[in-house]
């Protein structure tokens, strides 16, 4: 009972600095001290979160290295995009939408391709956010080539910064869960997992789905603020990006993913007049850290937060070192 007071009195904490950060945020915005531009960069920093976030699921705990996340987002995009363009349906529904697609396809693409490892499988990502993109440019309806345009801008300062909060919170309590546990025990050694009786078929198919749900949730929120979609928004590069994130951050630390995307997000915005040199000093970065430190800023460890579960700060590592010994 002492405990459940004790987080309870924490969870409370962590959640009114939330409701301070969204409050103060909503009205600099209102009150135009903080400008559209910025404003763009604070919606782009939370939908990087959710795919920074929901690609480490997949990359970081369940240890499969996927490349084509962007053709989930790209799916939830033009999914959510299409029910309030053409069926006039609520913003919330046509985000579930958007979402709830890209998740069935993570279960289509995760069923046939996640008994793949390395870098089949990342070959085999790779190649269907290239399909997923090149359905859409052939696609008529969804304005093929030239993109979707008309779509009404829903989605705001509000929307993207409590469904990123959802997002963290979700993915962090599955991740703390008996499944997450399994799907890190994959990670950590498939075989061992399997001769303890885990299902690692399924585990895998469960993270991939999961991460292209959010994925798509991601790609719903981008469509609802810029107005426009092409299919040219979802490409390789994207992937990338995302992937980057990753990478910079740590494989298997939410924390990381949220850092990683925050300061790429900013340094993107700072290099908008050095495009062409943007992938580049990424290049630079990547290979700065696989040679300094090659485990991302934070390795597998994480920011003790109550509110997301009970979770050690350095879980992964001391995971990683017992099954060595063992």
């Amino acid at each position: 009972m002492l405990m459940f007071k004790r987080n309870l009195g924490k969870q409370i904490v962590i959640f009114m600095a939330l409701l301070a950060i969204w409050g103060s945020v909503y009205l600099l915005i209102q009150t135009g001290i903080i400008n559209p531009f910025y404003e763009l960069n604070l919606i782009l920093i939370g939908i990087n979160i959710i795919l920074a976030v929901s690609l480490n699921l997949i990359n970081g705990f369940n240890g499969q290295f996927s490349i084509g996340h962007a053709g989930f987002m790209a799916i939830g995009a033009y999914g959510a995009a299409i029910i309030t363009i053409k069926a006039g349906l609520p913003f919330p529904v046509a985000l579930l939408f958007g979402a709830v697609v890209a998740g069935i396809f993570g279960i289509l693409v995760g069923l046939p391709t996640l008994r793949l490892r390395g870098d089949y499988l990342a070959i085999a990502t790779l190649g269907f956010g290239e399909i997923i993109r090149g359905v859409i440019v052939n696609i008529d309806y969804i304005g093929g080539a030239y993109g979707l345009s008309g779509i009404p801008k829903m989605a705001n300062w509000t929307w993207v910064f409590w469904l990123t909060v959802l997002t963290v919170v979700i993915i962090t309590n599955f991740i703390n869960s008996t499944h997450g546990r399994a799907t890190v025990s994959i990670r950590e050694n498939e075989i061992a997992a399997e001769a303890m009786g885990i299902n690692t078929t399924k585990y895998k198919v469960m993270a991939f789905t999961i991460g292209s749900f959010f994925a798509g949730l991601a790609g719903g929120l981008h469509a609802h603020y810029f107005y426009t979609i092409q299919p040219g928004t979802f490409n390789f590069l994207k992937s990338f990006d995302i992937l980057v994130m990753v990478v910079l951050g740590g494989q298997g630390s939410i924390t990381g993913s949220i850092i990683a995307a925050i300061g790429l997000t900013i340094l993107s915005a700072s290099l908008q007049s050095l495009v062409s040199l943007r992938l580049v000093i990424y290049a630079l970065l990547l290979i700065i850290i696989m040679i300094f430190r090659p485990q991302g800023l934070m390795g597998t460890k994480e920011f003790s937060l109550s509110v997301f579960g009970e979770k050690s700060k350095d879980k992964g590592e001391k995971q990683h070192g017992t099954s060595i010994g063992q």
